[in-house]
């Protein structure tokens, strides 16, 4: 079986599956954030061309006097940490895999605005299309530096098979249960990539 298809059937077989998950979480991120439910956000797919990714939202619109948002972590409350830990916010982009800008196992895709930071090698991430999940997630997330964790993103593109992704899926399994590896030195989020030095 194709990697392509195993993406489709797992994909729609998750989001048939988990539909009253999805359906509670996104009625509790309405009540206590408010609207939008989804995150939107343009990112890098497959040989960095762009696709909007979908998201459940975690953060509290919240802006300073002259109308900036507040940084991450003054805008992320309790239930959108919990979202985050738990991967409750990653569901949506199951829509993503079935439409295929996404698969189900490969680097995560990241911002539109890291794609000029790229060394030639970095950029080799692109050449398979991007995950709900990954080698680096499953290695360390968020608490590893940005330059392990694009070695394992290319240790993949190289080395990717249906088992490893398998090994992978599970493994992710593993990680959400035990919440390891969710932000990096009790950051937000982690912290944006500047390019090598």
């Amino acid at each position: 079986m194709s990697k392509r298809l195993c993406d489709i059937v797992a994909s729609f077989c998750g989001l048939l599956l988990l539909a009253p998950v999805i359906a509670i979480v996104a009625w509790q991120i309405r009540r206590k954030l408010g609207s939008p439910v989804l995150f939107r956000q343009m990112r890098p797919g497959l040989n960095g061309e762009p696709f909007e990714m979908i998201k459940f939202r975690t953060m509290r619109d919240a802006v300073d006097v002259v109308g900036n948002p507040l940084p991450d972590s003054e805008r992320m409350t309790p239930f959108g940490s919990f979202l985050r830990s738990s991967s409750l916010d990653e569901l949506p982009e199951l829509w993503n895999v079935l439409k295929g800008d996404m698969s189900l196992v490969g680097p995560r895709p990241l911002l539109m605005e890291y794609l000029s930071l790229y060394s030639p090698e970095q950029y080799r991430r692109h050449l398979v299309r991007p995950g709900v999940t990954g080698w680096a997630q499953v290695n360390g997330r968020n608490s590893l530096s940005w330059e392990k964790k694009f070695e394992l993103d290319i240790w993949y593109v190289d080395n990717h098979t249906f088992w490893l992704d398998v090994k992978i899926v599970f493994l992710t399994i593993k990680k959400v249960v035990l919440r390891d590896g969710i932000n990096e030195g009790g950051e937000a989020s982690m912290s944006k990539f500047t390019g090598t030095k």
